[in-house]
C-alpha cells in the first residue's frame, strides 16, 4: 500500500478509473453488432419467376426461360448503393429450385439456360459488383425445392447443404444467409407432380445446417423467424412494433414453430435476436410489368424507414431486377427521392451545436459524460451511477432551433437497458412533453410535427438499471413529409 501511495498523482488517477456499468440481460455478439450497424440493406428477388410472371415457381419451368437481355450487375448494385443500402441479399435459389449459379448438385440452374451460353453465374456477378462498389453481399437459399426429386427425403438435406457449401466457399465474404420458412407442398419434384409434406421441426436438422455456416463463414449472420442471429418481424410490410425489443424467447429455437411475439420482441428475453423488417418496393417480390405503376412512393418508403430502422430493427427493402436484368426507372426514381430526403434530414445534427448537461454522470467521470451523445461515435456513451436509473439530459442552444426528428441510441454491448423515455421542449417558461416511447435499442427515431425551442430534455422514465446512451441527435426534415396511415 505504501508503494501505491508513493506513485505520481497522474498514475493514481488512472488506477481509480470509474468502471463501466455491468451488462444487462442478453447482449449482442460481434457479428450481430456489425449487422446492427448496417441498418438498411436490400433484397434482390430474381429467377425464372421474373420471366414467367409468377411469385412462386412450381419447379417445372424450363431452364430456357431464364434469359435476361441486358443483365447489368453494376446497375443493380449501384441502385442499392445510391439508395443508401449497405448490402444486398440475392435469391440464389427460390422455392422453384432454379439456381442462379452453376451448382454441381442440380441441372435446374443457369448452366442449362441460354443466358451467356450456359456459362453465366448471377451469384458471382452480383458478388463481384458488391465488392467493386464496397457494399456487402448476402444470399437467400430456400430450404423448399419444388424441382428436386429428393425433396422430403433424407438425401435432399445433404444436397441442400452441398449447395450451401458452394455458396459459402466460392463467392468471397458473405454477410448473411437468409433462410425462410416455406416448408413443402405441391411441386414438380423431378416429374412426380405431387404434394410433399415434411416435419419442419426435424426434417432440415437446422442446428447442423447452422453449424456449417458458422464453420465456413463465422461472421455471417443468419435469419429465420427465430434467428439464430436476427428474426423476422412477423409481417412483410416492413413495420416493427411501436415497442420492439431486441430480445426474444425462441423456445426450442426451431424455425417455423415459434410462438414468440416477433413484432414486438419479448422482455425479459433469453436471447438477443433483433428484428429485420422485410418489404418490397412493389406489391410483389419479383418483377411484374403490371406493377410498374405501383412502386412505393418516397413518402411511403420514408414511413417504412421510420417504422423499421427507427424502431431498432434493420430494413431489408426488395428491389427486383426486371427481365433485362436491371432495376427499372420507376423504382430508381422513388429510391433517389427517398434517399435525397433522408440525406437532407440527417445532414445537420443540431445536438452538436448544443450545450449538453445531465442530472447525473457516472462517477463524475468525463468518460461517461453527456458530451458523448453528440460526438458521432456509437462506442462512447453517457452513463449514470448504478443507483440512478431515471436521469435527465438537457440540450440548450444559444438561439431557438426548429426540428422534427430525434435520434436515440443505446450502447448495445451493455444490453437493452431503457424501458421508457420522454422528450420535452422548453416553452412559455416551462417544460412541456412532446413525445414518449418505450424501447430504444440500436436506434429510436422520434418523428413529430416541427418544434421550435432553445432547450430540449430527454427523460429516462423507466429502466431496471442505469442507462447507457450512445446518441442523442436532433434533425429537421427539409419539408416534413405526410406519412400514410397504416
Amino acid at each position: 500500500m505504501a508503494g501505491l501511495l508513493a506513485l505520481p498523482a497522474c498514475l493514481r488517477v488512472v488506477a481509480a478509473t470509474v468502471p463501466p456499468p455491468a451488462p444487462f440481460g442478453p447482449t449482442p455478439t460481434e457479428r450481430q453488432l456489425r449487422w446492427h450497424e448496417m441498418e438498411f440493406y436490400g433484397f434482390l428477388h430474381f429467377t425464372v419467376n421474373t420471366f414467367t410472371d409468377k411469385e412462386w415457381g412450381y419447379g417445372d419451368e424450363p431452364e430456357s426461360v431464364f434469359n435476361p437481355t441486358d443483365f447489368d450487375p453494376d446497375q443493380i448494385v449501384g441502385a442499392a448503393r445510391e439508395a443508401g443500402m449497405k448490402g444486398v441479399i440475392l435469391t440464389a435459389k427460390h422455392h422453384d429450385g432454379f439456381c442462379l449459379w452453376p451448382s454441381k448438385y442440380t441441372e435446374h440452374s443457369v448452366k442449362n439456360s441460354p443466358w451467356k451460353g450456359g456459362k453465366g453465374d448471377v451469384v458471382r456477378e452480383i458478388a463481384d459488383a458488391c465488392r467493386r462498389q464496397n457494399i456487402k453481399f448476402g444470399v437467400y437459399l430456400s430450404p423448399w425445392d419444388r424441382n428436386h426429386k429428393d425433396y422430403g427425403r433424407p438425401e435432399y438435406v445433404s444436397n441442400y447443404r452441398n449447395q450451401l457449401r458452394e455458396l459459402l466457399t466460392q463467392y468471397g465474404e458473405i454477410f448473411t444467409v437468409w433462410f425462410d420458412g416455406a416448408n413443402g407442398g405441391d411441386g414438380y419434384y423431378g416429374g412426380a407432380r405431387e404434394k410433399r409434406r415434411i416435419d419442419n421441426r426435424t426434417y432440415y436438422d437446422w442446428p447442423n445446417t447452422w453449424q456449417l455456416v458458422r464453420q465456413l463463414m463465422p461472421m455471417a449472420v443468419m435469419f429465420s423467424d427465430v434467428g439464430p442471429d436476427f428474426r423476422w418481424v412477423g409481417n412483410e410490410r416492413g413495420i416493427a412494433g411501436e415497442t420492439c425489443w431486441a430480445t426474444l424467447n425462441p423456445g426450442d429455437g426451431v424455425p417455423g414453430n415459434t410462438r414468440a411475439d416477433l413484432n414486438h420482441g419479448e422482455r425479459p428475453g433469453t436471447h438477443w435476436i433483433p428484428a429485420e423488417c422485410d418489404v418490397s418496393i412493389r406489391p410483389g417480390w419479383f418483377y411484374h410489368p403490371s406493377e410498374d405503376s405501383k412502386v412505393k412512393t418516397p413518402a411511403q418508403l420514408l414511413d417504412i424507414y421510420y417504422k423499421s430502422v427507427g424502431r431498432g430493427a434493420c430494413l431489408n427493402l426488395n428491389i427486383p431486377p426486371d427481365r433485362r436484368g436491371r432495376i427499372t426507372e420507376n423504382d430508381l426514381r422513388s429510391l433517389r427521392e427517398f434517399r435525397r430526403i433522408l440525406d437532407a434530414t440527417f445532414a445537420t445534427d443540431f445536438a452538436r451545436q448544443a450545450r449538453i448537461s445531465a442530472s447525473n454522470i457516472r462517477g463524475n467521470s468525463p468518460e461517461f459524460g453527456p458530451q458523448n451523445v453528440a460526438d458521432g461515435n456509437r462506442n462512447t456513451y453517457w452513463a449514470t451511477d448504478d443507483t440512478v436509473s431515471t436521469p435527465e439530459l438537457v440540450l440548450q442552444w444559444d438561439a431557438p432551433r426548429t426540428f422534427n426528428v430525434i435520434s436515440l441510441r443505446e450502447y448495445l454491448p451493455l444490453g437493452q437497458r431503457v424501458e421508457a423515455f420522454a422528450l420535452d421542449q422548453w416553452k412559455d417558461g416551462q417544460w412541456r412533453e412532446f413525445a414518449s416511447a418505450t424501447s430504444i435499442g440500436n436506434r429510436r427515431l422520434v418523428r413529430v410535427s416541427p418544434i421550435t425551442t432553445d432547450k430540449m430534455r430527454l427523460r429516462i422514465t423507466k429502466a431496471p438499471v442505469c442507462p447507457a446512451i450512445a446518441e442523442v441527435g436532433v434533425f429537421a426534415e427539409p419539408v416534413p413529409q405526410v406519412a400514410p396511415k397504416q
